[in-house]
Parts: C-alpha cells; structure tokens; sequence
C-alpha cells in the first residue's frame, strides 16, 4: 500500500484534421482558406466558425485573432469541435465522485472495483492532512484498518461463492461486496475525453480558489497540457496565487 500526494494528467490523444477531405470541401464551393496554425483542433475550430457565415478568406487572417473574436463574443458552442483524450492516475474516488459531475462535453471510463483487485490499491492523502502528524497518524490508521478488512472480506466472500463454477464471477463477487468498506481515498484511475468548451468550464470551475485542492491540482495540469496543446483557445487563463500556497487560474471570458 502506497500514499499518493499527487496526481498525474497524461494527454493521451489529439485530432487530426483530413486535409484532403477539407480542401475537396473548399474546391466545391470555390473557396480559398490558409491559416498559420498546424494543430488539428484549432484548425477545426476555425473552419467550423467560418463555415457559419461561408468567410473564408475573409477577415481575421491568423487563427489567434480568429478564436479570440470567438471568445469575445461567446460563441462557444464552435470550441466544442475540438476533442482530446486524457488519462487521469493518481487520484482518489473523492475526486472522480466529483469530476464526473461534467457531463455535457465528456466521456469517462474508469477503473473498476468489481473486477480490479483493491487488495494491491494505493491511496490519496489531502496536503492538509499529510501536513499535521498527528492528522496523518489518524487518517494512516482509518485507511490501513480498511485496507486490511477490504482484504479480509474478499477471502471470505471468495469461500461463499466457491459454489460457483466461473472463477471470474467468483472474483467478482466477492470484490463487489467488500469494496463497500474502501475509503474515498482509494487511488483510482480514469480515462477521459472531452471537447474545449468543456475543458474550459471544468478550469473555471476546478481551478478556482474555492474548489477542492485535489481536484484544482488535475484542473491547473490540465490547463498548463492545454496552454501548449492548443494556445488560440486557452490563452486567456492567467495564473492567480492562493493563501494556501497553490495556483488558481481566472479569465475574463467566462462562460464561452
């Protein structure tokens, strides 16, 4: 059994945007488009905003002046072309519990505890906590007491359902049943795919001063990934300090 302090946000796939199909579009109409940016997803967003009004070649010529004319006005729902995929370890079941409250936008799959055995689990200590030794003290005896009877309840559950001729459902059952005593802080992870609008509102709601530390330290990784990834969209976000010591971000286009 290992304590975790911090999480880890992996980027795990981007866009590729087919050049072929997207200029046999421009030739059909007698259009002509360049743009200064190579990544997919910006690309996709502009294309996107100028075929609302068919400006190709019109205006605006950089793809930083474009999307930022997007988020001037709020015209979000062109941001929600672009997609990446992530892959978030190092986190408790507080912190999904939370994270999986954004639906609109994303796409989760995570661990299972029905099938994964738990008996090899890590878990996930607040800053807080691991800061005082006597809270640590407190905290390391709750988690340790019910690793121990995660672990016991398995081996006995696993003696109930011997009757059982799969020997997977025999480890499912069991793991099902006695996960029911694993803390929140059970390390966990989960895979998830989103669009920039929502990637946005999860950073201006998650990586806000008054959200829960855990979850504020996966939402400012993914802001610094995204910062790189894709600039034209998430730009805006400035780094702000908190009395606690970490980073929150604000920007003044809120709500795209």
């Amino acid at each position: 059994m290992n304590i975790i302090r911090e999480p880890k946000v992996y980027l795990t796939g981007r866009q590729v945007v087919n050049d072929a199909e997207l200029q046999r579009f421009l030739d059909a109409h007698g259009l002509t488009w360049e743009t200064d940016t190579e990544i997919g997803a910006e690309q996709l967003c502009e294309v996107a905003g100028r075929l609302c009004y068919m400006s190709f070649g019109k205006g605006r010529k950089t793809n930083q002046e474009y999307i930022s004319h997007l988020l001037e006005v709020g015209h979000g729902s062109v941001l929600e072309h672009a997609a990446w995929n992530f892959i978030f370890t190092g986190v408790s079941r507080s912190f999904t519990h939370e994270l999986i409250r954004h639906r609109a936008g994303f796409s989760y799959s995570q661990l299972s505890q029905r099938y994964v055995d738990e008996s090899e689990a890590d878990y996930v200590e607040p800053d807080v906590i691991a800061a005082d030794p006597q809270l640590h003290a407190i905290w390391l005896e709750s988690v340790t007491a019910s690793h121990a009877a995660y672990v016991k309840l398995v081996d006995r559950l696993a003696e109930t359902y011997a009757e059982y001729p799969d020997k997977t459902m025999r480890r499912k059952l069991a793991r099902q049943a006695a996960r029911s005593v694993l803390p929140n802080a059970t390390e966990t992870k989960i895979f998830v795919t989103a669009n920039a609008r929502a990637l946005r509102h999860f950073i201006e709601l998650r990586c806000n001063e008054f959200a829960d530390v855990e979850i504020r330290k996966v939402a400012g990784q993914v802001l610094t990934i995204m910062q790189k990834e894709a600039p034209s969209i998430f730009s805006d976000y400035r780094w702000v300090d908190v009395p606690d010591g970490t980073k929150a971000a604000s920007t003044s286009h809120r709500k795209v």
